[in-house]
C-alpha cells in the first residue's frame, strides 16, 4: 500500500509541530511520499513564512535593503533546525536566495522558497530523499500546469525512490523559471504526487478534524462530514468552503484515489474521506452548506424572449466581451437573470449594459447589488422529497427574503440568493432545519 501525505503550514510551523508530523509518518510504513507546505503561523500574532517572503521580495524589487527581512526568515528555519537538533545547514541556500532576489528572479520564485526550504528540512529529519518540485512538476510557456508531462516525469522518478519529500506549491517551466499554483497550492501538489505514485490514499493533514458541514465562524461547533464525494466537495469548495484547494480534486479524481482530511494535532480523530462515489448514507439529507457574499443580479426583461433563438447567447456575449464570467443564470418565459461578482462588474457595468442593449435589445434591464449566494449540497437530496420546501420554510421562519433559487438537474445542489445582510442568518436557518433538528 502507498500513501501520499501532505502537511499544511500550521502542521509545520515549529520544531514541535515537525515532531508531531514525524510521529504520524513513522506510525504507518505505507506513508512513503511527503508533501510539505511552508511554515505557517505559530500563534495568532505570527506571520506565515510565505507572507514574509513576499514582503522581503517586494523590498528587493524596490531596490531597498532586504537582508534584515531575509535574516528573520532564516531565523524561523534555524529555530526548527535547532529545536530538532538537525545536522543540516541552510546557509548556502539563503546565499543563493539573496543573489536571486538581487537579480529579480520573480515573485513566484520568492514565494516558492518557503516550501523548498521546508522540504529540505523535512527530508533531513525523516531520512528521506529530497526531490525538488522544479525538476518534476512542469508548467508550459504560458504558465499553465502540464499535467501529462508532470505525471510521466514524476512517476518515473518515484519508481526509483522508495521514500521521498517533494515540496508543494511550485514547479517550473521548461527553461527552469519557477511557477507556482494559486495560494494553497500545496494541496494540488499532493494530489499530483498521489496520482504519479499510484497511491492507494492521499492524506491531507491540516489543523481541523475534517470538512465541516458549515463555516464555524457562522455556526457554533458544526458537525464534521465523514464521507463526501468529489462532486459535492467541488461544489462546496467553489462556494467558499475551506480546508482543501478546489483544484486539488482533479488529479486524484482521474485516478480514483480517495483523499483523507486529517488533523495533525488530533490524529486520533476520524476526519473526512473524499471519494469518487459511495453507497455510504450521509447522516443528514444535506452534506454541507457554503456561500459567498458580493454578487450583482442583472435582470433582463423582453417580451417573447423564449421564442427568440440565440437570446441567451447574445446576453452572455456582452459579459464575455468584457471579461466577466457569470455564476448562475435562472430564467423565465420573458425574464433572464445573470449573477456576477460585484467587484468584477462594478468597473465595467456601463460597458456591459450597453453591450446587452446593442446585442439583445431587451425591454428593460434592472440591477440588484449586495447579494449573497448559498449552496446547499448533498447526494441525499436526490432521494429525499421536499428538500427545497424545507429550505423555503426555514428561511421564511428566519425572516429571510429569497431573491433566487436554482437547482441543477443532478439534484446535487440548490443555490439560494439572499441579501448580503441576511447571509449568516440564512446559513444558520438551513443548518438548523437539516442538522440541529435531526440530532
Amino acid at each position: 500500500m502507498i500513501k501520499v501525505v501532505k502537511f499544511g503550514g500550521s502542521s509545520l510551523a515549529s520544531a514541535g509541530q515537525f515532531a508531531k508530523v514525524k510521529e504520524i509518518i513513522t506510525a504507518d510504513e505505507s506513508r512513503r511520499y511527503v508533501v510539505p507546505s511552508a511554515p505557517g503561523r505559530r500563534n495568532a500574532k505570527d506571520v506565515k513564512v510565505t507572507d514574509m517572503l513576499y514582503d522581503c521580495y517586494a523590498a528587493a524589487e524596490a531596490e531597498e535593503d532586504f537582508k534584515l527581512k531575509l535574516k528573520k526568515i532564516k531565523d524561523r528555519y534555524d529555530s526548527i533546525i535547532n529545536g530538532l537538533n538537525l545536522k543540516v545547514s541552510l546557509e548556502a541556500e539563503f546565499r543563493t536566495i539573496a543573489e536571486n532576489f538581487e537579480k529579480k528572479a520573480g515573485l513566484a520564485y520568492a514565494a516558492s522558497r518557503g516550501e523548498y526550504l521546508n522540504g529540505i528540512l523535512m527530508a533531513s529529519y525523516l531520512g528521506y530523499a529530497f526531490i525538488d518540485a522544479a525538476e518534476v512538476v512542469f508548467f508550459d510557456k504560458n504558465g499553465e500546469f502540464d499535467a501529462e508531462k508532470t505525471d510521466k516525469a514524476l512517476a518515473k522518478r518515484l519508481k526509483k525512490t522508495e521514500r521521498a519529500v517533494i515540496p508543494g506549491f511550485y514547479g517550473a517551466k521548461e527553461d527552469g523559471v519557477v511557477c507556482t499554483f494559486s495560494r494553497g497550492g500545496s494541496d494540488i501538489t499532493g494530489s499530483i504526487v498521489a496520482r504519479a505514485a499510484g497511491a492507494d490514499l492521499y492524506e491531507n493533514w491540516t489543523d481541523v478534524s475534517g470538512f465541516l458541514i458549515a463555516d464555524p465562524n457562522i455556526i457554533q461547533d458544526p458537525e464534521v462530514i465523514k464521507v463526501i464525494t468529489y462532486r459535492e466537495l467541488r461544489e462546496l469548495s467553489y462556494m467558499g468552503a475551506g480546508v482543501l484547494h478546489e483544484e486539488a480534486v482533479f488529479p486524484v479524481r482521474k485516478a480514483g484515489i480517495p483523499i483523507h482530511i486529517r488533523n495533525t494535532n488530533r490524529p486520533e480523530d476520524e476526519g473526512t474521506l473524499i471519494v469518487e462515489n459511495t453507497c455510504h448514507h450521509s447522516r443528514y439529507t444535506i452534506t454541507g452548506i457554503a456561500g459567498k457574499k458580493g454578487f450583482v443580479a442583472v435582470n433582463i426583461d423582453k417580451d417573447r424572449m423564449n421564442s427568440e433563438v440565440g437570446f441567451g447567447r447574445k446576453v452572455l456575449s456582452a459579459f464575455e466581451q468584457n471579461g466577466i464570467s457569470f455564476e448562475h443564470m435562472p430564467s423565465g418565459i420573458d425574464t433572464m437573470t445573470v449573477f456576477v461578482h460585484q467587484e468584477e462588474f462594478e468597473g465595467k457595468e456601463q460597458q456591459v449594459l450597453s453591450a446587452i442593449h446593442r446585442l439583445a435589445k431587451p425591454d428593460t434591464i434592472d440591477l440588484e447589488s449586495d447579494l449573497a449566494l448559498i449552496a446547499v449540497v448533498g447526494r441525499g437530496m436526490r432521494s429525499t422529497r421536499g428538500t427545497a420546501g424545507r429550505i423555503f420554510s426555514a428561511l421564511s421562519h428566519a425572516n429571510v427574503n429569497v431573491k433566487m433559487i436554482d437547482q441543477g438537474s443532478s439534484e446535487l445542489n440548490i443555490i439560494i440568493g439572499v441579501a448580503n445582510h441576511d447571509f449568516e442568518t440564512a446559513i444558520q436557518a438551513v443548518y438548523d432545519i437539516f442538522v440541529t433538528t435531526q440530532l
